[in-house]
């Protein structure tokens, strides 16, 4: 095969120069570019409105509004989560003093498998963690009737999930938080940013004091807060994308289904399904590589097409339970996550991005049949 010119996994979806230049000068004219300045005020209202929750709190990034989403709720102890996930979602419960808890995955979606969480629960688990993998959402219904079963708090990792609809409704709407991340990697951007969405007036206040260094107002600190608030210009950035956001995902639909045509008849090459009930995003194209019936291994694959300059992405590999930071918790034992293991060596994203053309996927699927012959 020819060199080509690197196809990235991945690249931001930029709004026109002109428009953020029209934004700069907003910002150079209020001299307000951070602490809730005009344009976040705006921002947080029309992605709410957009979104179809009930409140926005936004967050200099996605980690961040982790951190603050479980420190909000008084999450302690021991919390359940998913191994298959990027290692920011156990992360965050580290840093909060947290144990994780890995619980293995079912293996349609690759989200947290509900049959696996009862057996995980002790007297020190306070929450459940689950993660909306891909964007595919969580058996929302069957983790809520859980949590309620044994008075735990619900958090979903929607860092995948902007604009996912569920049986009609957002899926950020179930849980007791959800949690965006609005990286450059993502489907919408902020070029960094993230958000917080909750259920209440007094939940999103407490969530505002925390991520202002705890100020109640000038005089008074009632809580331990960081600083993690958003600044103007991740917020006009937000404000222009939100112009392109629904085309930008009718365009990724497209290349998905593409992809999907040239791949059916290539066995071993299974793409990720999209669940029925769900409205998507088309934010990532993961495949997963059966060896035995594709005849070449994941990574055999995956150095072949980035040695071609195919820059694929094992997303996600290793588990955050093999990494040496988690491998020595009882619940990281491969035994213990079969499917997580499974789905972890086996799994490739392939390149999505608005600015893909369909040649190039064309050419991806040419080299993927190619290579196993």
């Amino acid at each position: 095969m020819k060199k080509n010119k690197a196809i990235q996994v991945t690249q931001p979806d930029l709004p026109p120069i002109e428009e953020v230049k029209a934004y700069l000068d907003i910002m150079w004219e209020n001299k307000w570019l951070t602490n809730g300045g005009p344009l976040h005020e705006e921002f947080e209202q029309k992605l709410a409105e957009f979104l179809g929750v009930p409140y926005v709190s936004l967050f200099a990034n996605g980690t961040l509004a982790l951190l603050i989403a479980l420190r909000s709720l008084d999450i302690e102890g021991e919390v359940i989560t998913t191994p298959y996930s990027f290692v920011a979602t156990a992360h965050a419960l580290q840093w909060n003093n947290i144990k994780p808890v890995f619980v293995d995955i079912e293996p349609v979606y690759g989200n947290l498998n509900p049959e696996k969480i009862e057996a995980a629960i002790t007297e020190k688990t306070t929450a459940i963690v689950p993660v909306h993998v891909y964007g595919n959402p969580c058996n929302v219904e069957q983790i809520n009737e859980i949590a309620k079963k044994h008075g735990l708090k619900v958090i979903y990792d929607a860092a995948h999930a902007f604009g996912v609809t569920y049986k009609g409704q957002s899926i950020l709407n179930f849980g007791d938080l959800s949690v965006l991340s609005f990286h450059a990697t993502k489907g919408y951007n902020t070029f960094e940013g993230g958000a917080i969405i909750c259920h209440d007036a007094e939940t999103k206040k407490q969530i505002n004091f925390l991520k202002n260094f705890g100020f109640t107002n000038d005089l008074i600190v009632d809580k331990i807060g960081i600083n993690a608030k958003m600044n103007e210009f991740q917020a006009a950035v937000g404000l222009l994308n939100l112009n392109y956001v629904n085309e930008n995902i009718n365009t990724r639909k497209s290349l998905d289904t593409l992809y999907r045509d040239l791949l059916a008849e290539v066995s071993g090459v299974e793409p990720l399904p999209v669940h029925p009930a769900c409205t998507f995003n088309y934010n990532y194209f993961p495949v997963f590589i059966d060896d035995r019936q594709y005849g070449k291994t994941r990574d055999d694959l995956y150095f072949a097409l980035r040695s071609n300059n195919i820059l694929v992405r094992r997303y996600f590999y290793p588990l955050i339970a093999n990494f040496k930071v988690y491998e020595q918790l009882p619940s990281s034992a491969k035994d213990k996550l079969p499917v997580a293991n499974q789905k972890s060596a086996q799994v490739i994203c392939l390149p999505m991005y608005t600015k893909l053309e369909a040649d190039q996927v064309e050419m991806i699927v040419d080299f993927i049949k190619s290579f196993r012959v």
